[in-house]
């Protein structure tokens, strides 16, 4: 039995090998159009692509790391053990939240119901045990923080881009079986939810659609990377989104690097913002994780410049997708908060299924004038430093 379980892994491995090698061996096999449209400062008439100076980083599955750096990588070396399940107490939300009031519940990695204006908004839904192409990928430990059929009518859903973890087909099934929502996502991601009988309305950056009670959303830039079957890289577009509200706006950032940051300030212009829910996890070893995932050090420097006056954490804690421990965002992220003077209450990474009743919109300092973070940020945020658990809340 133990070695026909040794074969199978052995198996598994040489699959996902094959993967990354597929774009340079079989393209016209896994490629996909999704998109055709004008060229633009990030469209090149057949791919997207990040128009930071940086341009190539992040925009691609290898980011410019060497294949046997990310063949160790993906055989999990220097990877933390984390346990198969953490204890989740499940929710049971509200039906709806009338009028300026706010309340958004974690679900889990970056899916967070959001509640207001008698509006039910959802972000990158997953509730599969598995993410990654037919059922390959990291296995759930934490799960949902609120079951499916205890999720009220869902109104709304936002898709960052079409990466597993974010683009869950088969709770994207159920959810336009049981609720129709309007499904917001970038362009080219509405080809692969048509394909499997789903609409969605597609934007580029700057676009924005109508969820209706005087509410709209904007699609905004990030600093990422898209692909389904690698060969398909960046065929799609990635993006966050601004919520337009009357009582401060919400970003959700979906999935992102810093970049040159720059996109941090096209972002802020849209404020003022009331909430900013942005990713603190999958941020190890930082070589490969740098140019696709900000970590927590990097997510405080940008809830600092959107000048948001409280931030939600995401995208940690759920599958683990790279080397660092379970608790470790969430542990580095108090650390920089006690470090810079910020209050823990403003910027959470609290338990899944856990509503929090954000507070009214208040004045809070302003979005900084560099685009970068500072040296001592990016110095600490190259560490990541094991923290203490006496650093913990």
């Amino acid at each position: 039995m133990r070695s026909a379980a040794k074969a199978i892994g052995k198996l598994l491995f040489l699959l996902l090998v094959a993967l990354l090698l597929a774009p340079g061996i079989v393209p016209p096999f896994l490629d996909r159009i999704y998109y055709r449209g004008p060229v633009s400062d990030h469209f090149d008439g057949r791919r997207f692509f990040n128009p930071d100076p940086d341009a190539g980083a992040g925009s691609g599955p290898r980011n410019g790391i060497p294949i046997l750096r990310l063949i160790r990588f993906m055989r999990g070396e220097g990877r933390a053990p984390w346990p198969k399940s953490v204890p989740v107490t499940p929710g049971r939300p509200v039906a709806r939240v009338e009028g300026q009031a706010l309340r958004v519940t974690w679900i889990g990695h970056s899916t967070v119901l959001i509640q207001t204006q008698g509006l039910n908004i959802l972000t990158d839904p997953i509730w599969s045990d598995r993410t990654g192409p037919f059922a390959l990928g990291p296995r759930r430990v934490r799960a949902p923080g609120v079951r499916f059929d205890d999720l009220p009518r869902i109104d709304a859903v936002l898709i960052s881009h079409n990466h597993y973890d974010h683009f869950d087909v088969p709770t994207l099934r159920r959810l336009w079986a049981r609720d129709r929502p309007l499904i917001v996502t970038g362009l080219g991601n509405d080809t692969i939810l048509k394909a499997k009988g789903i609409p969605a309305a597609s934007r580029d950056w700057g676009g924005r659609v109508a969820l209706g009670h005087g509410v709209d959303v904007v699609v905004e830039r990030v600093h990422h990377w898209d692909s389904r079957w690698m060969a398909d890289r960046n065929r799609a577009l990635w993006s966050g989104f601004t919520i337009r509200l009357p009582g401060g706006n919400i970003f959700f950032a979906g999935d992102t690097g810093y970049g040159d940051g720059s996109w941090v300030a096209d972002a802020a212009r849209d404020g003022p913002y009331r909430l900013a829910i942005l990713p603190i996890g999958a941020f190890k070893p930082r070589a490969m994780m740098q140019p696709s995932h900000i970590g927590p050090v990097e997510a405080v420097e940008i809830f600092r410049r959107l000048g948001a006056t409280d931030a939600l954490a995401v995208h940690w804690g759920t599958f683990q997708l790279s080397n660092e421990a379970l608790d470790e965002p969430r542990e580095l992220l108090e650390a920089t908060l006690a470090r810079q003077g910020i209050a823990a209450a403003r910027f959470r990474a609290g338990g899944a299924g856990v509503a929090w009743d954000v507070p009214a919109m208040a004045p809070a300092p302003g979005p900084a004038q560099s685009n970068r973070p500072s040296a001592a940020t990016s110095a600490s945020d190259k560490a990541m430093p094991n923290v203490s658990a006496s650093t913990a809340r």
